[in-house]
C-alpha cells in the first residue's frame, strides 16, 4: 500500500476530488459559522466537503485509515496509524468567514510517520499544488472541473534568498510570540501575513522563504503542506531541525511547533 500512495495515477484522482470539495465550499462562500467544544469554528462547507472527500477516499484507497479534522472533533480517530490519510477539508475557517480566498482543502498521505504526498487546493484562487517524495507542481483548475482540465501545470521548487532578505509568511488568525522571537533570532525582518496552509504552498513555488508556529497544531493543519514543501526542496522540521513524526495518536495526532522554509532558508 505505501507504493499505491506514490501512484501518480491516484494523486490525479486526489486532485479531482479536492477540485470537487472546492466547488462544495465555494457554493457556501459568505456562510456563517457554530463554534465547536474547542472553540474553533465550523461551517456546512467543513462537514460537506468533508463527506466528499470521506466518499471519494472509500473509493480510491479502501480500508485505509483517515485522519479527517470535523470526524475527529466526533470523536471518530483511526485505530491504526502505520499508514494514514490525513484530511482537512476547509484549512482556514476564519479565512473563509472574513472572505479573503485563504483557505485550503488538505488530503496529506503518510507511512511510517512521514507524508509521502499531498495535495493542497485553493478554491477561491482556483489554484491546486501537488507534492509527492521529491517533485511538486502547481496549475489551475476551477472548482468542481477534473484535473485533466487543468492549465497552466509546472513543475515548483523553492527560490533562492532574495537580496532583500528573506520573507516570512505569519499566520492572520493565531499570533505567536515563540515564533516571532524565532525569526528575530534568525534576523527575518519582511513578514506577509496569510491564513491556512496556503502559506506551505507559496514557500514551494517561491513565493516567501519561511514560516514558522511555536504552538499546537494538528496533523491534518500540516501534511499536506508538507509533503508539497519537501516536493519542492523545501523542508518541515522542528525547531530544532529535527524530523516531524505524524501519526501520533499518544499525543492526539498534534505537533508542538515546527519551521517550515525552503532549501535556502534551510541552509542559513
Amino acid at each position: 500500500m505505501p507504493q499505491r500512495f506514490r501512484d501518480s495515477l491516484l494523486l490525479e484522482a486526489l486532485g479531482t476530488l479536492c477540485s470537487e470539495a472546492g466547488a462544495r465550499i465555494m457554493s457556501h462562500y459568505g456562510a456563517s459559522a457554530t463554534m465547536k467544544a474547542d472553540g474553533s469554528p465550523v461551517t456546512a462547507a467543513d462537514n460537506e466537503a468533508e463527506e466528499i472527500i470521506l466518499a471519494g477516499l472509500a473509493t480510491l484507497l479502501p480500508g485505509v485509515p483517515v485522519l479527517a479534522e470535523e470526524s475527529a472533533a466526533a470523536g471518530r480517530l483511526p485505530a491504526s496509524t502505520d499508514l494514514l490519510i490525513a484530511v482537512d477539508p476547509m484549512d482556514g475557517t476564519r479565512e473563509f468567514l472574513a472572505g479573503n480566498g485563504e483557505f485550503t482543502v488538505n488530503i496529506g498521505l503518510i507511512s511510517a510517520g512521514v507524508p509521502i504526498a499531498g495535495l493542497v487546493y485553493a478554491p477561491a484562487r482556483e489554484r491546486l499544488w501537488i507534492g509527492m517524495g521529491d517533485k511538486a507542481e502547481a496549475m489551475q483548475i476551477v472548482p468542481g472541473a477534473p484535473i485533466a482540465s487543468a492549465s497552466q501545470r509546472s513543475a515548483i521548487r523553492t527560490r533562492s534568498l532574495p537580496p532583500e532578505g528573506a520573507l516570512a509568511l505569519v499566520s492572520r488568525s493565531h499570533p505567536d510570540a515563540g515564533g516571532e522571537a524565532y525569526l528575530a533570532k534568525h534576523h527575518v525582518t519582511h513578514r506577509l501575513a496569510m491564513g491556512s496552509s496556503l502559506k506551505f504552498a507559496v514557500i514551494a513555488e517561491g513565493g516567501a522563504d519561511v514560516t514558522v508556529r511555536f504552538a499546537s497544531i494538528t496533523e491534518w493543519d500540516i501534511a499536506a503542506g508538507h509533503a508539497v514543501l519537501a516536493g519542492a526542496g523545501g523542508r518541515v522540521t522542528s525547531p530544532e531541525g529535527a524530523p516531524l513524526v505524524y501519526g501520533r495518536a499518544d499525543k492526539a495526532f498534534r505537533t508542538d511547533a515546527y519551521v517550515a522554509a525552503s532549501a535556502a532558508f534551510g541552509a542559513t
